[in-house]
């Protein structure tokens, strides 16, 4: 299976394909940042895996419609709730998206990219797609402790016409961990 065909895009996700208890958190087009922030009662934090300029895999360029060739700022990181990763998340930011305001997306350090992104006026956040695979299908970095497959979704945010694209991964703990609310 090459790694384009574990993406889907639904208008109605069927039921079989995505168990029940994972629904809300994968299909929720809010603020992943505000909705942890809120499950964690403000225990939350933003981890730096790695930020470098590398070469996206083939179907993140194509879904950008960058060259193959170029490369683009790579940005993985752990959102961590008390203390415990709840989700991986990887951004491809295209060289020609971080022009003007957008200049700030180099810099973010451990703050959350949602953040940024749901505070600008001019996003706009294009279709989901969601996938079970694993982090090193994605060619995420991770302690090499999560090898299962993890449900997750991707989409294309657009700030003032110029892409970039999100991709997370939903990790067990995030329904482990959970306090009652």
């Amino acid at each position: 299976m090459s790694l384009n065909d574990r993406w889907h895009t639904f208008r109605r996700v069927p039921s079989f394909y995505l168990p029940h208890e994972w629904r809300n958190w994968v299909l929720d087009r809010g603020s992943l940042t505000q909705r942890l922030i809120h499950a964690s009662h403000g225990n939350f934090s933003v981890r730096v895996i790695r930020q470098q300029w590398l070469k996206p895999n083939y179907d993140e360029a194509r879904l950008l419609n960058c060259p193959a060739s170029s490369k683009a700022l790579i940005r993985e990181v752990e959102l961590l709730c008390h203390g415990n990763v709840w989700v991986i998340a990887r951004s491809i930011i295209p060289y020609n998206t971080l022009s003007g305001k957008e200049r700030q997306l180099k810099s973010l350090g451990n703050r959350s990219l949602g953040s940024f992104l749901f505070k600008s006026k001019a996003m706009v956040r294009g279709p989901l797609q969601i996938t079970q695979t694993s982090p090193a299908a994605l060619s995420m970095q991770t302690d090499g402790a999560i090898n299962e497959p993890l449900w997750g979704r991707r989409s294309i945010f657009y700030l003032h016409g110029k892409p970039l694209l999100v991709s997370e991964l939903f990790l067990p703990s995030i329904l482990k961990d959970r306090p009652q609310i």
